[in-house]
């Protein structure tokens, strides 16, 4: 069965509390990188963060890359909360994967986050 990249940004990292999630679907670590300059971050009651596409005021967001099944994939997605969804992201590099973003209901309102530059810049600043 052919694997899919995943791009997270968020608790699902190494050392987050929901990095559990990916482990227990069987997904594999592949690297760290980083967006194209063309995204935003919230943070959702300091809980996780959400992450949308900006082209006009976005900047390169820090990512991991982890490789999954479809199946795993699925049954990981279900454990996300209501409002973090499946979609296509940019990299650095220019490739587009599939990542987690967040959509405009939960990002309305929050704390905007994208000058740390990713979650981890941000927990660790606080």
């Amino acid at each position: 069965m052919e694997k899919i990249k995943l791009a997270v940004n968020g608790t699902l990292m190494r050392g987050f509390a929901l990095n559990s999630n990916l482990l227990e679907a069987g997904a594999e670590f592949l690297s760290e990188t980083s967006t194209a300059p063309a995204y935003r971050l919230w943070s959702i009651n300091d809980a996780y963060p959400g992450m949308q596409r900006d082209d006009v005021s976005g900047r390169c967001i820090a990512l991991e890359i982890w490789e999954l099944s479809p199946d795993a994939l699925i049954d990981m997605l279900n454990k996300e909360p209501p409002g973090l969804t499946l979609g296509r992201v940019e990299l650095s590099d220019g490739a587009w994967v599939l990542g987690i973003l967040g959509e405009g209901f939960i990002c309305t309102g929050q704390p905007e986050i994208t000058a740390w530059g990713g979650w981890r810049e941000y927990i660790n600043s606080r």
